[in-house]
């Protein structure tokens, strides 16, 4: 069973794009529709034991697990070095800080 493990890693990562890419489609007609296959992912990650890649963490809310769609349910602003997500659902904000490259 264990050798397994990297092939449902690689499973569960293949279907959290799926669904953060189908999120993103379906957003302008149902944005609780894009909410639930965010919650979907989660599920699918926390499932195996991985990581949500960074490019698609910042695509939904952390407090409430919202599909976030700049200038439509959430502001995106740069402050002290730092990027901060003010969602519009929950009204809190995530921080992220901008690292030199």
């Amino acid at each position: 069973m264990k050798s397994s493990k990297p092939h449902l890693r690689e499973i569960a990562l293949v279907r959290i794009t799926i669904l953060f890419r189908e999120a993103d489609a379906i957003f302008v007609q149902d944005p609780r529709l894009a909410t639930t296959y965010v919650k979907i992912a989660r599920r699918i990650a926390m499932k195996v034991n991985l990581r949500i890649p960074k490019p698609l963490k910042r695509k939904y809310c952390k407090h409430c697990y919202t599909y976030l769609k700049p200038g439509k349910n959430c502001r995106i602003r740069i402050r002290n070095k730092m990027v901060v997500y003010t969602c519009f659902n929950c009204k809190k904000y995530m921080r992220f800080l901008i690292r030199k490259s």
